[in-house]
């Protein structure tokens, strides 16, 4: 199926679709967890236009994005965000982090996951950083299974903040 899915780095004018899919995979992946409105609210501010403009257009190169494509149409169906660490770990300052990697559901199974991981990694080696980071949901266990099969650890934790609510996540770490 990776046939179907094309990956390519993001630029200046795909923040819409970056926006887009963000808020579409982060309800997909939390509508049964986290309460409606503070859901709501944190797409609109989390994954609002402005927010990827930014990841876009920031000055350190660690700031990227890459989008997953239905290679037939072009439609976004994933997408993966690179960035500084900002993780409550010790960890180099030449690492990167891996903010965010998303794909719809009913292209999980595809290889665009993989896919995505596969460009962030090969990214964060062209910046010759010595490790990757991230943060996910602790019952998040196939995005956790998922992660380990990519070569992921678990290196400490945190707790995520969605409206009034907090949650624990894991950081893990894999080094490139």
């Amino acid at each position: 199926m990776t046939s179907k899915i094309s990956i390519r780095k993001a630029a200046p004018g795909d923040e819409y679709a970056l926006g887009a899919v963000g808020i579409g995979t982060f309800l997909e992946s939390f509508v049964e967890i986290i309460p409606g409105p503070d859901l709501v609210a944190h797409c609109h501010k989390q994954h609002s236009v402005e927010m990827y403009r930014g990841y876009l257009t920031a000055d350190d190169p660690r700031y990227a994005c890459w989008i997953a494509e239905y290679a037939a149409t072009g439609a976004p169906i994933g997408y993966a965000v690179t960035c500084a660490p900002d993780l409550p770990v010790e960890h180099d300052p030449n690492d990167i982090e891996l903010k965010r990697i998303y794909v719809f559901s009913k292209y999980h199974g595809t290889g665009a996951g993989r896919l995505l991981n596969d460009a962030c990694d090969a990214y964060g080696r062209v910046l010759n950083a010595p490790n990757i980071l991230l943060g996910t949901y602790e019952e998040n266990h196939r995005a956790i299974a998922f992660y380990k099969r990519e070569g992921y650890a678990k290196i400490g934790d945190r707790q995520f903040q969605v409206g009034d609510k907090l949650f624990d996540d894991i950081v893990m770490a894999k080094v490139l």
